[in-house]
């Protein structure tokens, strides 16, 4: 069964007294076989763009969670895919080759000539994985929030818990830092990347698996990659950095000018 995309409202116009109304955008069919429940949420409008990011979620969470990214970005001029994925119901391959290109997909659709992503903790990984394999036109720039780009030792303590497998899935067990870490697979990255790293813990039991620093899921060293053009780190937890008003000012600095900024003004 082909299934239509969901229609999600857009944030209003850049003027500012149309700031603020919700108009529909067409409907878009994802060439994909999936349940309807997984509907792609498509794209958010600030004002006509031909710049697209898709936004990826991470292990465990929805496409709401990245809300907050999707409205800054939209309010920034930007097309704004926000793609929805069951993380625990397919192991990393088979999630990166289904829905990266769904997303994908929905900016051209868009008529964007350019595509960025914007990624939380698994999602990172996905975007990884599909471009070691796929070349994609226009691609842009890429900002990672919380990647456990190394893996993360979290798993390797706890996937043999009870209920671990339950909670997370396949994908779950893929991103430890032992021989079946799909993250330890995948080479340096090619394309200009910017990752935003936590230092703050709300899950003091799960940071006992971590070196410090770390966000409660991933140390901070391990959210780094061969060949990635810019790294900082800011005092968030890993299920709540992308709330982080600094965090989304970061996001956007970097997919404008491809390098954070530190000036010595900011608030974290």
């Amino acid at each position: 069964m082909a299934v239509r995309p969901s229609i999600v409202g857009s944030v209003g116009s850049a003027s500012g007294a149309r700031r603020g109304r919700r108009r529909f955008v067409g409907n878009l069919r994802a060439p994909l076989v999936v349940a309807s429940s997984l509907a792609l949420a498509v794209p958010h409008h600030a004002h006509a763009s031909d710049e697209c990011v898709v936004l990826l979620h991470g292990l465990a969470r929805s496409a709401a969670s990245m809300n907050p990214v999707a409205r800054r970005l939209a309010d920034e001029g930007y097309e704004v895919v926000n793609q929805r994925y069951p993380s625990r119901r397919h192991p990393i391959d088979e999630l990166a080759a289904r829905y990266v290109p769904v997303g994908i997909a929905a900016c051209r659709s868009a008529n964007a000539s350019r595509i960025h992503f914007v990624t939380h903790s698994l999602g990172g990984i996905l975007v990884r994985k599909h471009l070691s394999t796929t070349k994609v036109e226009g691609l842009g720039r890429t900002v990672m929030l919380a990647p456990p780009n190394r893996g993360s030792e979290v798993v390797d303590n706890w996937k043999r818990v009870p209920g671990y497998r339950l909670l997370n899935g396949p994908a779950g067990y893929q991103l430890g830092t032992d021989e079946h870490s799909i993250p330890l697979q995948l080479g340096p990255v090619e394309y200009p990347v910017g990752i935003i790293a936590g230092t703050r813990s709300v899950n003091l039991l799960l940071s006992r698996s971590l070196p410090n620093p770390d966000d409660g899921k991933v140390s901070v060293e391990r959210t780094k990659v061969e060949g990635m053009t810019d790294h900082i780190e800011v005092p968030h937890s890993h299920p709540f950095i992308m709330r982080s008003r600094l965090v989304l000012d970061q996001t956007v600095h970097f997919l404008k000018h491809g390098e954070f900024s530190r000036t010595s003004d900011q608030e974290y």
